[in-house]
């Protein structure tokens, strides 16, 4: 019987680590002990009002200690934790907790009262606010203050859930990935073979607890660990995040492509990055363009790695000092990769395959989607969707999602592709690629391209003729369009339907 909790937090009380440094906010430190008792407190609070082993607990809070302990103490009393999106619109959040069949919600006033009359339809919802604030509802903060500080851990299986992560919706239609007690802690190899974490680092993510990224780098991770994670309530911002790390002085920066290009054009002094020893990037495809801006600028090296919702953990990633600029890097030790071509047949060095992964932190199925779990999990084996090469020293590169690629005359094209090969003007800040058929229904790619400051209107022609000497004939975009911004999900990742969505009402003649 193994309750994660135990290894996340228990381990940490009882080795000696119950004095050290868990989470870090502006306001004041947080050690495991204070941690652990704030844990409890909620797991106690959760079973007062009815929460059983299994039973959901949605979480809709802002990063911070109340949502490290509401996520445990969940944990801690067997329940199944599921965080919530806090930029999602009401609807969607009562789309989530429908299809979770949450038991409690923990949430922020603003949150309860902007779902309203929605949570007519969920009777059996009970609902703790957190932060203050009239809405009728019990407080988190007055149930916890009544709690003991300790509570034993459900004794629970290996195999049963623990943790729900809803899919980022790139394709519109999230859904929840089952994960694991066992899931949770089998980060070890990429926190320790990889990344060489021990309890004197201190982690940093720009992404917020919700996303998979972050939960598995900025708190299983260094909860596993020993180590110390820096928590913010706030959305993260170029000057802020430098404000932090110089204030806080983490080791280790987690962040995405795209907020990585956004501090990149913040104008950041050269020393902003000191107290790092690098810093990791996944979410998307990392330019070559942005590794070698931060190493020349901010004498930083950038980690490119590939993980996703249903793994927690990196499934591909580079070593430190080993970096290569445009490459996912090679497998994490213990996990088993495979790139098969669309009749099933392993892909050589060079060939182009859809990335499937073997190992221990990997869902076993989608919570009430039979037939998309019956594509994505097969034989101990995840599914990714996602289009790699691997070249001849080992490295895997992404070429992107299988459902973004198109054919122009017969041959694919794939976006991230002819991104990389816009992305490398200057002047380009951020790129996104789709196809689209034109009036007599022949599919061309069409481009978004957003432009740095500075940029003036020559740029679009500036592209195209960049795309006649770095693209091949079916690669080059028949159409390209100057955007103030891309469509991004919280997370990050460029929503390519809502690209399209754009592109169609665009039209499809040249520029």
């Amino acid at each position: 019987m193994s309750n994660a909790v135990t290894a996340l937090l228990d381990a940490r009380l009882d080795g000696g680590q119950a004095g050290h440094v868990a989470v870090v906010t502006d306001a004041r430190p947080y050690s495991y002990a204070e941690v652990g008792a704030l844990a409890s407190r909620a797991g106690h609070a959760f079973r007062a009002l009815g929460v059983q082993p299994e039973q959901r607990v949605a979480l809709l809070l802002p990063d911070g200690p109340a949502w490290v302990a509401a996520f445990l103490g969940a944990l801690r009393i067997g329940a199944v934790a599921v965080p919530m999106n806090p930029r999602l619109g009401p609807d969607e959040h009562a789309a989530i907790l429908e299809d979770s069949r949450a038991r409690l919600l923990v949430a922020e006033p603003a949150a309860v009262r902007a779902l309203g009359p929605r949570l007519g339809p969920m009777p059996r919802l009970r609902i703790l606010v957190s932060g203050g604030g009239a809405t009728g509802e019990p407080s988190l903060e007055v149930a916890m203050g009544r709690a003991p500080d300790s509570l034993a851990a459900e004794p629970m299986r290996d195999e049963d859930m623990a943790l729900w992560l809803y899919t980022s919706g790139t394709t519109g239609s999230p859904k929840a990935a089952v994960h694991l007690h066992r899931d949770l802690v089998a980060g070890r190899p990429y926190a320790v073979d990889v990344l060489g974490l021990t309890p004197a680092d201190r982690v940093l993510a720009t992404s917020r607890l919700f996303f998979a990224y972050a939960l598995g780098t900025a708190l299983l991770i260094p909860f596993l660990l020993g180590a110390s994670t820096c928590l913010a309530a706030g959305w993260p911002e170029p000057l802020a995040v430098a404000e932090t790390v110089s204030r806080h002085r983490p080791t280790i920066l987690f962040s995405v492509p795209t907020f990585y290009a956004r501090m990149l054009r913040a104008d950041l002094p050269p020393d902003a990055f000191r107290s790092l020893r690098f810093a990791v990037s996944a979410g998307e495809r990392l330019p070559p363009e942005l590794h070698r801006a931060y190493r020349e600028r901010f004498g930083l090296e950038i980690l490119d790695g590939m993980g996703a919702t249903e793994t927690i953990f990196m499934v591909l990633s580079n070593r430190p000092g080993r970096s290569r600029p445009g490459s996912s890097g090679t497998p994490v030790p213990g996990v088993d990769v495979r790139l098969l071509d669309g009749d099933g047949r392993e892909a050589g060095p060079g060939e182009e395959g859809i990335l499937h992964v073997r190992m221990a932190s990997a869902s076993p199925f989608y919570w009430a989607r039979v037939e998309a779990s019956r594509r994505a999990f097969a034989g101990g084996w995840f599914r990714t969707g996602d289009v790699y090469a691997r070249d001849a020293d080992g490295y895997y590169h992404h070429l992107g999602r299988e459902d973004d690629r198109f054919k122009v005359a017969g041959q694919w094209v794939a976006p991230a592709q002819v991104e990389a090969a816009l992305l490398a003007h200057p002047d380009v800040a951020d790129a996104g690629v789709v196809g689209l058929a034109d009036a007599g229904g022949l599919v061309k790619a069409c481009a978004f391209v957003v432009a740095r400051d500075g940029a003036g209107p020559e740029l679009a022609p500036a592209l195209y003729r960049l795309a006649e000497h770095a693209l091949a004939p079916h690669q080059r975009p028949r159409r390209i369009l100057v955007v103030p911004e891309l469509p991004r999900t919280a997370t990050g990742k460029l929503q390519r339907f809502r690209l399209a969505e754009a592109a169609a009402a665009a039209g499809t003649s040249e520029s």
